[in-house]
């Protein structure tokens, strides 16, 4: 009997494959006592990892695959030539439903082609979207699209909308989330056409608690709680926002170090700043769901330590409790139903 709460793990994906991926496992079987890893990969290099580990072993199933998308492969070479590769066999078993998600540090394009592809999108959705939480004043806030769709028609937001709107509802128990659109201004003239179109679908659309456009200056200021965007955008927010929580924690390292007084400093100073770096570091919260897709889709970051990989798994988990894909279908149902009363 398939255990209910069961994940496949692309163990061969990331910059670091079943050295980082296989104690992460470890580590997130140990934090969730129902969860049943499935590890995908080349069980020569699986194996050896999991010697110290026999408590938990009744709850791994090692899965030997040979193959395994790389890094370089573009979209449509991992579409006709890695049909076998780990990546492939993980989104396979939840179409097939031996499981209820899958989780990947591999390549995010060849990623996003193969679930497409093997799992197909729910009714009324176009595209898939990355969706990811960002560190609020408050808490965090969920931003997409995080690189899916360079290009979005204002159709294409409005159901990133829905959907974001879906999966906050689900996961944090928000009953009316606020969205927002990230534009360059707040004003209604500002921005491209696309934009403004959509702002003016999402005023009239019963399902979305919309407030307006948001500059990127705000998004941390936690005025909303889903933020939509091109891919285009949101990757290079999301991209510039981990740059900086970098830059900061590396000058407050070499700030603190620079002599005996500022050591000293650095001593008192320690809760504040341990608190500080929790709170900006952008692998708390690594773990990228595939919006629209008929199944769990987890993109870890391809640099992921193994802490930070545990946290995409988890990810997984709670969206398997939340069934996050049914929420965003009944969402999107409903909006539908909406359209053709109107």
């Amino acid at each position: 009997m398939v255990p209910k709460l069961s994940i496949a793990v692309d163990t061969m994906g990331g910059d670091f494959g079943p050295r980082i991926t296989v104690p992460a496992c470890l580590h997130a079987l140990a934090l969730h006592p129902a969860l049943h890893i499935y590890l995908i990969g080349q069980s020569s290099l699986i194996d050896p990892l999991l010697v110290d580990s026999d408590l938990l072993l009744d709850r791994l199933t090692v899965i030997d695959c040979q193959d395994a998308v790389s890094m370089d492969d573009k979209p449509s070479y991992a579409l006709r030539h890695r049909q076998h590769s780990s990546m492939a066999k993980a989104l396979q078993m939840v179409k097939e439903g031996v499981v209820s998600a899958c989780v990947s540090a591999g390549n995010t394009g060849a990623l996003m082609a193969l679930a497409r592809k093997t799992l197909g999108m729910l009714p009324g959705v176009d595209r898939p979207a990355i969706i990811s939480a960002v560190p609020t004043a408050k808490g965090c806030c969920y931003l997409l699209d995080l690189g899916a769709n360079v290009d979005c028609s204002a159709d294409h937001l409005l159901q990133f909308a829905l959907m974001g709107s879906g999966m906050v509802k689900a996961v944090e128990g928000l009953e009316h989330p606020r969205v927002a659109l990230l534009n360059i201004g707040i004003e209604t003239y500002k921005g491209n056409e696309q934009v403004r179109l959509a702002a003016e679908r999402f005023k009239v659309q019963s399902q979305l608690n919309y407030i307006g456009f948001i500059e990127a200056d705000s998004v941390f200021d936690h005025r909303a709680d889903v933020i939509v965007c091109d891919g285009f955008t949101g990757n290079i927010a999301l991209k510039s926002s981990e740059g900086l929580a970098r830059f900061i924690a590396s000058k407050l390292r070499i700030s603190f170090s620079q002599n005996i007084y500022r050591r000293m400093l650095g001593w008192l100073a320690r809760p504040v700043l341990k608190e500080l770096q929790q709170q900006i570091d952008p692998g708390r919260r690594n773990g990228a769901a595939f919006l629209g897709l008929q199944g769990i889709v987890i993109k870890s970051h391809g640099g992921a330590n193994q802490d930070h990989f545990v946290c995409a798994i988890s990810q997984a988990v709670t969206d398997i409790h939340n069934d996050v894909p049914g929420r965003i279908r009944d969402t999107i149902a409903s909006q539908l139903g909406q359209l053709s009363r109107e």
